[in-house]
């Protein structure tokens, strides 16, 4: 599963290199989390979820405070959660999730972006079939053995561990974030290199020449818009 995680590293370092877009839009997911609980991440799971994604991002505390004080508030803003699916070149393919208090608005940006790059709009059901959700986390400083007795101590099933560089990665059914999580932390490991929740590819396709450039050029439309939260593809991008 090392290929997948490349794939994750790419689009963590993609998001890095623009961190004010990033904590914006990790503002308004907060916001929409704590909006629809209780504004407390101990009894908001959603909430909890996406504070400790963010957490891995590094967006700054005062950020967080005020989106869940605008949750508290009086605020009537709404946004309403849609998935994209497309097609890049020679076989890429793409989902779009997105944060949007404007349909129209996010649905036109999202096809123009797929147009411009040389892709397509797909149905719903076009795409995400080929993909699966898994939870998934990232560590350093441990050997995968030493990860794998953790959480079998823990009692807590994977569906795999891998080791890459120096760190070792764990790969989960969505349902079991919290338990790894939890089995990560009374061990003391509360640091994470990646913790979220993903769409990951079945297979994955390579693109060379002017398809790559095509295909990044893409992506990188894709993740510019205001209202797109996550772009998830199997494209196997090269290292930096």
């Amino acid at each position: 599963m090392g290929r997948k995680w490349n794939n994750i590293k790419e689009k963590k370092a993609s998001k890095d290199a623009s961190t004010s877009r990033v904590y914006a839009k990790f503002g308004v997911e907060i916001y929409v989390a704590a909006k629809k609980g209780e504004p407390d991440p101990e009894s908001n799971q959603a909430l909890k979820f996406v504070l400790e994604r963010a957490k891995t991002y590094n967006v700054p505390k005062a950020i967080i405070d005020r989106a869940i004080e605008k949750a508290k508030g009086n605020s009537e803003e709404s946004y309403t959660e849609l998935r994209y699916e497309g097609f890049g070149p020679s076989g890429a393919m793409v989902i779009v999730d997105t944060l949007t208090n404007n349909v129209n608005r996010t649905a036109a940006d999202v096809r123009s972006a797929f147009n411009k790059s040389g892709g397509s709009m797909g149905v719903s059901g076009s795409v995400t079939y080929m993909f699966s959700p898994t939870a998934v986390f990232g560590v350093e400083e441990k050997t995968s053995d030493e990860v794998l007795e953790l959480l079998m101590e823990a009692d807590v099933d994977v569906r795999d561990i891998a080791e890459e560089e120096d760190s070792v990665i764990v790969y989960a059914e969505p349902d079991q974030f919290h338990a790894v999580q939890s089995a990560f932390k009374q061990k003391g490991i509360t640091e994470f290199i990646v913790a979220e929740q993903t769409m990951l590819a079945q297979n994955y396709v390579t693109l060379s020449g002017d398809a790559l450039v095509q295909f990044e050029k893409l992506v990188d439309a894709l993740e510019d818009l205001e209202d797109v939260q996550q772009v998830y593809h199997n494209v196997e991008l090269p290292e930096e």
